[in-house]
């Protein structure tokens, strides 16, 4: 008899929040991530948040179903060498993930990816899909592109997409409308899907900078074949994926279609959706208890992972 935990799979998103090398890019604005930059980025510290984030990826949704995941959408790396390097990194080593990577747009040159295992991803197409958002000056906007991977997992076509929506930077109401923008960017591209293919499976996960209730988010679901496990998950006063000032946001999400609640054979459907955020990846005292443990504080480095927490959802193969 088959251990019920070996058709379980999980699949992960996780902002690693500011994965630079320590090379000088020359044409993104990375000084400050350098040995001799604000945040005097050495090989050392590199090499030792490369470690850490290689724990983290490797342990999510590991308690339950005792192996790492299957699919890894990630943010905020650099360039694709910095993945590789994360990938030559143990414990992912020999674990049989590859990967896929675009240089965006980004000034600061901050991408996505996607990590997969071998065994059970086939690539069969991935694009950057252009984020095309004029700034309220009317000038184009550098930010994220949308990264869609089109692929077979242990057998069923899904489509993903990993996003790293415009950030609140300049205040969340002024940049709402890029957000949306996103999200019709989106909607737009599934419709194209289903020109072609009758009820894709969608997997559409990122830091979206914006809640499960925001409009932009709505926008995405609304009127659609989309369900958001993650909107339960949210509690504002102790529960989240990144905090500022004690109050907790849920920008990290992963969004799935209602065909993964369908139990055919050879097929996925969904099984749980949670945060992780284990005792080792918070501040474990003073003011910040509890919050994200962080790569920095500021300007002062205290050696910690990322300001977000993973997120992830379980799917169980009906075999």
């Amino acid at each position: 008899m088959k251990d019920k935990n070996q058709e379980l799979y999980t699949i992960a998103f996780y902002n690693v929040e500011n994965l630079f090398d320590t090379v000088d890019g020359e044409h993104t604005l990375d000084d400050d991530f350098t040995p001799k930059g604000f945040k005097k980025w050495t090989n050392k510290r590199y090499t030792k948040k490369l470690s850490k984030l290689a724990t983290v990826i490797s342990k999510i949704g590991y308690d339950t179903i005792n192996k790492p995941p299957v699919l890894v959408g990630i943010a905020e790396v650099e360039n694709e060498e910095v993945v590789k390097e994360l990938l030559h990194t143990e414990p992912l080593k020999d674990i049989g993930y590859d990967f896929v990577h675009y240089d965006s747009p980004d000034e600061r040159g901050i991408d996505t990816g996607l990590l997969f295992l071998k065994d059970n991803f086939e690539v069969l197409h991935s694009e950057a899909i252009p984020l095309l958002i004029d700034s309220l000056k009317g000038v184009r906007d550098t930010t994220r592109d949308i990264l869609y991977v089109k692929g077979k997992l242990n057998g069923e076509i899904v489509h993903i997409f990993v996003n790293h929506w415009p950030s609140r930077r300049d205040g969340s109401t002024s940049t709402d409308y890029k957000r949306i923008e996103a999200a019709n960017t989106i909607r737009k591209f599934m419709g194209t899907i289903e020109e072609e293919e009758l009820d894709p499976n969608y997997i559409i996960m990122g830091d979206f900078n914006d809640n499960p209730t925001s409009e932009s988010i709505q926008t995405l679901v609304k009127d659609s074949t989309l369900y958001n496990p993650m909107e339960k998950l949210h509690a504002p006063n102790h529960r989240g994926s990144t905090s500022y000032r004690k109050n907790w946001s849920l920008f990290d999400q992963i969004i799935i279609s209602h065909n993964f609640f369908n139990y055919k054979k050879d097929t996925h459907s969904f099984a749980d959706a949670d945060i992780f955020d284990d005792t080792f990846l918070t501040e474990y005292k003073g003011k910040f208890k509890g919050s994200p443990y962080r790569t920095y504080a500021g300007k002062k480095y205290i050696g910690g992972y990322s300001d977000h927490f993973p997120v992830y959802i379980q799917l169980k193969f009906n075999s």
